[in-house]
């Protein structure tokens, strides 16, 4: 019995030892890139005008909805206060008030007495409608005041520049004094996230799809190497060069990554499906909040 299960054992252990060792590679592809800004903005002002101050400079770091230049807003101001004071007056509407109070007891007195002809009582009634038009226009136009005020508020926001995103200031295209007229007054890039583009052979089209990760190299290798994510796949191919572009997302929260800079995507063809396809739901969900 002892003889016969070792036999057993040494069968096993030589099937496993001859058995067929099987490997499973990454499928690897690189192409050349270029690392981008994800956005830029010119920032321009809603009207023309006069530049007043210029509240930051070429590099400035910014944050979105951060003020970067003011415009001269001297009448636009006069005009707010003014719309301020007149949204306060509420003396009308005491008045009426009274009024109507007064009218009111005199319609009472009138309605007990007996000796009061039918002629005033009628006009007493007639006087407390009269007093509630006056205090119904009265209070319209505290409503219309209020309703200037925000127009006149508005009206010195709008001198107001802020930034629609955050980034850093590229280019600053005016100066205190000047005027503008529909020209943009800065440019401003997002770089975090960064984005990076792409070209590949149009044999690869149906195998880089939204979500899929790709390693990023950059040209300089004091930058080390990141992992960003396929944003966009472009849908149709270029006839004459057979490519179709790629946008991948790069994580950039130190800034510490450059725009502008040459890079090697490398991609990893053999990615789980399934991962691949959460990571393109994420992305998704971010855009619909943005």
């Amino acid at each position: 019995m002892l003889r016969q299960l070792k036999e057993i054992v040494t069968t096993w252990l030589l099937m496993a030892i001859l058995a067929p060792v099987t490997f499973i590679y990454a499928e690897m592809v690189e192409y050349d890139g270029l690392i981008e800004p994800y956005m830029v903005v010119d920032i321009g002002a809603p009207a023309e005008g006069i530049v007043d101050r210029v509240k930051v400079d070429r590099s400035s770091a910014v944050e979105k909805g951060q003020i970067l230049v003011m415009m001269e807003s001297s009448v636009e101001r006069a005009v707010l206060a003014k719309a301020k004071a007149m949204a306060a007056f509420d003396g009308e509407i005491g008045l009426q008030t009274t009024q109507l109070a007064f009218a009111k007891r005199t319609a009472d007195r009138f309605r007990k007495l007996d000796s009061i002809a039918n002629h005033d009582k009628d006009q007493a009634a007639t006087e407390i409608i009269r007093v509630k038009h006056r205090l119904k226009q009265a209070r319209e136009k505290s409503a219309l005041a209020k309703l200037e005020l925000a127009r006149a508020q508005a009206v010195v926001d709008r001198c107001s520049i802020k930034s629609t995103i955050s980034g850093v200031v590229v280019e600053s295209y005016v100066s205190p004094g000047e005027y503008i007229n529909g020209q943009p007054l800065l440019r401003v890039a997002q770089i975090d996230p960064l984005r990076v583009e792409v070209i590949v052979p149009a044999r690869m089209f149906g195998r880089i799809i939204p979500g899929m990760t790709a390693t990023i190299v950059p040209e300089i290798p004091e930058y080390g190497e990141h992992i960003a994510t396929v944003t966009i796949v472009d849908r149709l191919i270029d006839a004459a060069s057979s490519t179709f572009g790629v946008r991948l997302e790069l994580p950039n929260a130190d800034e510490q990554i450059p725009s502008g800079l040459r890079c090697l995507v490398r991609f990893e063809l053999n990615q789980n499906v399934a991962d691949v396809k959460k990571a393109a739901a994420r992305i998704a969900s971010g855009r619909a909040q943005d």
